[in-house]
């Protein structure tokens, strides 16, 4: 027997471990901000581990595991006065055909621009998937044992 192959098992065994973890905690980032100065809008630059201790920034556990980003005004919109204002939530239901998708659509009587995906603090800014990383890198760890 390869003296790799007990290696890389465990290695398997542990990012497989890793995406069931990931799977059990749902949480989105719930914030709203106008304008330049909010913590809210774009580029976010918040994390899990950088969340803490900002005043209007928070991880919030999400039972859907369905999280939202919309955005309101700017210059396509009516409220141009007071600028564009962005808001991270946690849906209670995601959309009727689970699809992960952002679209113009209407929330509280008003025309926005609003994304959906599914996933751990997925309404951040940047959509790089964590199961993409993770597949990524276990087959590039594989593929070193293996040679």
């Amino acid at each position: 027997m390869d003296w790799r192959f007990p290696y890389t098992f465990v290695f398997l065994l542990i990012v497989g471990s890793l995406h069931t973890a990931d799977g059990l905690l749902r949480r989105c980032f719930t914030c709203r901000s106008r304008g330049d100065l909010g913590t809210c809008k774009d580029p976010f630059t918040f994390n899990s581990t950088t969340v803490d201790g900002n005043l209007g920034v928070e991880a919030v556990p999400c039972a859907s595991s369905w999280c939202g980003k919309i955005l309101e005004g700017g210059s396509t919109f009516k409220d141009d006065d007071y600028g564009m204002a962005t808001q991270r939530l946690c849906l209670q239901r995601g959309p009727s055909d689970s699809e992960e998708r952002c679209a113009y659509t209407e929330w509280s009587h008003k025309k926005v621009f609003m994304c959906f995906c599914q996933g751990d603090l997925c309404n951040a800014s940047s959509r790089i998937s964590n199961q993409l990383a993770v597949l990524v890198s276990t087959l590039a760890f594989t593929f070193l044992l293996i040679r």
